[in-house]
């Protein structure tokens, strides 16, 4: 079976987008370096996710008290699954996502809250503490920002958040790539885009995937 990466893509300008410049430079390396490996593209800007109801979620609880789900309940909670699985099957991935007030698309957290979910992605262990499920894989996040922002900033929500999030699920070995600032003139931008896209370049030749 060919190694699959996951391309989960948060913004909705396409080709406008200085994000994804950077992933496209990365991928282009990445495809150069690994003929064979599937690329699998989910433009979270042109899918329909599934919503987390009322009914989805009362299915959850039921399957975390171990109940089993029938009828109406099993088909929407089967949408759920289908998402999982799609993120769980991936051997690599790369996230393009911008800064939106000073975090992450609304799109990308929706994303995210449904894959998410105990016994699929993460367990509870006896002792109350939680073991991430998704282990040994590797992720690289291309991010744009319009501001300048220092290490540790504490405006910086966007890096913060993924780290942990997808740390939590197993995902320790993530690369950030941060092009910015985006939105203080032409001239600065296209000279951050270039360096964070040869920086995008040189990673995608030497990552071990």
């Amino acid at each position: 079976m060919k190694k699959k990466l996951l391309h989960i893509i948060a913004t909705p300008r396409e080709e406008e987008s200085r994000t994804l410049k950077v992933s496209e430079a990365f991928l282009e390396e990445f495809r150069k370096k690994h003929p064979d490996w599937v690329i699998d593209e989910l433009n979270l800007a042109k899918t329909t996710l599934p919503s987390l109801s009322q009914r989805r979620v009362d299915g959850k609880y039921m399957l975390l008290s171990g109940k089993n789900l029938f009828g109406e309940m099993k088909e929407l909670w089967n949408e759920i699954v289908t998402e999982i699985e799609r993120f769980k099957t991936a051997d690599l991935y790369l996230v393009t996502t911008p800064m939106w007030n000073f975090s992450i698309p609304y799109t990308l957290k929706h994303y995210i809250d449904i894959i998410v979910q105990p016994k699929y992605l993460f367990q509870y262990k006896e002792d109350g503490t939680t073991e991430g499920l998704v282990k040994g894989k590797k992720m690289v996040v291309a991010a744009s920002r319009g501001g300048q922002y220092q290490p540790g900033s504490s405006y910086d929500f966007q890096e913060t958040y993924l780290r942990t999030i997808f740390g939590f699920i197993g995902i320790e070995d993530i690369s950030f790539l941060i092009a910015e600032p985006m939105d203080m003139g032409q001239e600065l931008r296209e000279k951050k885009l270039e360096q964070v896209s040869e920086a995008a370049k040189q990673l995608a030749r030497g990552l071990n995937a």
